[in-house]
Order: C-alpha cells, then structure tokens, then sequence
C-alpha cells in the first residue's frame, strides 16, 4: 500500500430511481423509505455502502488487500479467525501474547485494515462472540455517508402484478393466476453527502490515493452491476468533490454542500419531474473557500 491520503474531502452524490423501489423498509412492508413530515424519500448508508462493496468485490475479485469484511454468506468470526491464525494466536494465548506485546491490538486491526477494503474505508466493530471471544479492534473509517433525501417530494405506488406459475398442485386445480404487489416511486431525484478524513486515514486504518479513487469509480458505478427488478432504472446522475488542501481541511463540510444547488429547470412547471432533465445543478465555484477545490464527475 501507498501512504494514506493527505487530504481532507467531502462530496455529493446524486442519483435517481425511475419506476422502482430504491430503498424498501422492512418495518413497512418493504415500501420505499419516506420522511412522513416531508414526503421526501430517504435511502440508507447502509444501503449504500453494500452497493459499494459490491462493486469493489465484483471488481477487484481475489485480488489481495481488496476483500469484503461485511458480506453475505460469510461469518465475521471466520475473517476474524483468519488475522488471529496469520498471527498465530488462539483464544487461550491471545491473553498472554497481548501481555507481551503491548502493540499486539494494533497489529491485528493493521492486519484486518491492510486486507479488507470496507474496513480500510468505512471501518469496522470486529469482535465477536461466539463460544469465545475473537477480538479484532474497533475501527472508525475515514469514509462516511449520510442518509440520502430526495430532493422533492416522492409518491410511493403500489402496483397489482400477477403471475401464471401457481405455488402449490391444490392452489392449480382452483385458478390460473396468482396476484402479488410491489412498490415503485414513478421517479425521484436523491442526494446523498459525504465525508473523507484524511486523519482518520492517517492515524488509523490507511486508506490511500488508490483506495480514494476505487471509491470514486465504485460511487459512479455503484448500480451498474447491482440490477434488479425491484429498484427499476436506477443511475448515478452526478457526483461533486471538494478537496482540501490541508489534512484537517480549510472549511466547514456545510458551506460546501451549500454550494451545490439542485432546482427545476422550469419552476413554472407544475408537472411532477420525471427525469433528470427536469432539473438543474449548480455549484457556486466562485464562492468556494481558499484552499479548496471542485471536481465534478459523472
């Protein structure tokens, strides 16, 4: 790995749904999230981040230092297991090795860092318990997403299906059909901002210039292998970086976010946006603070 990034970063997502269902609450019959006092539609970080590692697995598969921690299918303790075994340690001498070692803690959690690139990013609690205790460190990821909003009010359908392929031989002799519901938002426009800490990144878990833009090309790329009938048309429209010039950053995150604007192309239209074309995006870069710089992307 290169030396950790030197800079600190935050940046805007947008991206869209069109006929689906980006985010499903499971609380509410997997209906797209909603904020009930705004109408504003809502997507998770944790939605998010999974469609990121996707990526990064799919595309950086079986090449080293870029595995998956957070991943189905795959215990945490079994990646856990995986450090203490590289470092010959077992739940009985781990007590004793620590004791010896007052920088033990810290190599295992390098190790899990150097070898996950969720940890590296997003960070990680690794410890878990099953008949005993397998204690990787906690880490707290230079990279952090907030919730998604959609930038107007969204309207939730429920839409009737059918389908000809009937469950059960008894069910077969009584119909022909057999009817089903899912929910799609017609269109909405989200967005969602984000932070990178270059001391985090330093200090912790060294995330790299490499690191950085494999996160750029897994933002902009984060729905293109991820397709499913349920979430419809879904794109990444744009994505807009600030970059300091210092570590610890020469702004506040929020006079930056205020720079990006997103309205109606046509405020005078009162159809609801169906597109992307309906809007308009704007950054203010004569605004922006010294020592601080804009890149769009998309």
């Amino acid at each position: 790995m290169s030396e950790p990034i030197k800079n600190r970063y935050e940046f805007v997502v947008l991206f869209d749904v069109e006929n689906g269902n980006p985010n499903g609450d499971p609380d509410a019959g997997n209906m797209p999230r909603v904020d009930p006092e705004t109408g504003l539609g809502l997507v998770t970080d944790v939605c998010l981040k999974r469609k990121i590692r996707n990526y990064v697995e799919t595309l950086k598969e079986n090449a080293t230092g870029y595995r998956i921690y957070i991943k189905d299918g795959v215990p945490l303790n079994c990646s856990d297991a995986e450090a203490y075994k590289k470092l010959e340690l077992t739940e009985k001498n781990v007590k004793e090795k620590k004791k010896a070692d007052p920088n033990l803690d810290k190599k295992i959690r390098d190790w899990m860092c150097a070898n996950f690139y969720d940890i590296r990013t997003f960070g990680a609690v690794m410890t878990t318990f099953v008949k005993a205790a397998l204690n990787c460190g906690q880490v707290r990821g230079p990279v952090q997403l907030g919730f998604a909003r959609s930038v107007e009010p969204v309207m939730p359908q429920e839409v009737t299906i059918t389908r000809v392929a009937i469950t059960t031989e008894a069910d077969a002799e009584k119909k022909g059909t057999e009817m089903g519901r899912k929910y799609i938002i017609p269109y909405g426009l989200y967005r969602c901002e984000g932070y990178i800490s270059a001391n985090l990144a330093r200090k912790t878990t060294g995330f790299d210039q490499e690191d950085l833009e494999l996160l750029w090309q897994a933002i902009l790329n984060m729905f293109e292998n991820d397709r499913s009938a349920a979430r419809g048309k879904m794109a990444v429209r744009e994505l807009i970086v600030f970059k300091h010039d210092s570590e610890l950053g020469c702004a506040p995150a929020w006079k930056l976010f205020d720079l990006v604007q997103v309205e109606r192309a046509d405020k005078d239209d009162p159809a609801p946006a169906r597109s992307y074309r309906d809007y308009r995006v704007t950054v203010d870069e004569a605004s922006l603070p010294a020592g601080v710089t804009c890149r769009r992307m998309g």
